[in-house]
């Protein structure tokens, strides 16, 4: 083994200065990549674009202040379907998000290749708790779950809606005793900002809109500080 020497005595000092130099490229190596691969997502799901509208900045400002309505589940959207159940030894390996109840990874307990119903994307689920989530992914569900067809609704609308529905639904009345059904979807109302007598979805887009930009905002600033950081460091 040959190892470098100072004096005819091992250097290591240089050894420990070598390695460390090498453990610091690789992290700036790191670091380069997780920016790219942020930056990358950030561009793929539209999300780099934080610079509110004047229409974003009236919403968030309290301009064109729309009225509320209660409005019936069952009337905006149809009959809410239930998921079937599915037993955790009969589930086969696959790539279907399946939907249970709980909060854990969004209720997703697993990916599964069986042949069950598949629920469009931009839908919401109901758990059993009560608890309503937006999918903006086609999956499965169980017994427990209860999908909402907003299919029809714009995607930001439909987030709306999920919050809507959540503060009607979890507020403490579903459990393990009392469990939260498709039926109760039904007969399950919500208030929504109102125009003429209808959802006004586009109000709500612009508002949910307002809100994801500020909360991206950060974000992207920091993937662009950090981007350039990186690339200064490059060049040297």
């Amino acid at each position: 083994m040959r190892l470098p020497v100072k004096d005819g005595i091992i250097d290591y000092a240089f050894m420990e200065r070598f390695i460390a130099e090498l453990e610091a490229e690789r992290v700036k190596e790191l670091e380069a990549e997780r920016v790219r691969e942020l930056e990358a997502y950030m561009e793929a799901t539209g999300l780099k674009d934080y610079i509110l509208t004047p229409a974003e900045r009236n919403v968030l400002a309290g301009g064109g202040k729309r009225p509320f309505k209660k409005f019936n589940l069952r009337d905006l959207f149809g009959s809410s379907t239930r998921g079937k159940r599915l037993k955790s030894a009969d589930r086969v390996c696959g790539i279907l998000p399946f939907v249970t109840a709980g909060e854990a990874n969004a209720g997703i307990s697993d990916f599964v290749g069986n042949d069950v119903m598949i629920f469009s994307s931009n839908t919401v689920t109901i758990d059993m708790f009560g608890s309503a989530k937006y999918r903006n992914y086609e999956y499965g569900a169980d017994d427990h779950v209860a999908v909402v067809h907003t299919e029809n609704v714009p995607k930001l609308a439909s987030i709306y809606v999920t919050a809507a529905i959540h503060k009607a639904s979890h507020d403490g009345q579903f459990s393990y005793a009392r469990n939260f059904y498709a039926k109760d979807a039904d007969a399950l109302n919500i208030m929504l900002p109102e125009k003429d007598g209808r959802p006004d979805w586009r109000f709500m887009e612009r508002g949910i809109s307002a809100v994801q930009k500020i909360v991206v905002q950060d974000l992207v600033l920091y993937s662009e500080r950090k981007m350039l950081a990186v690339k200064e460091v490059v060049n040297r």
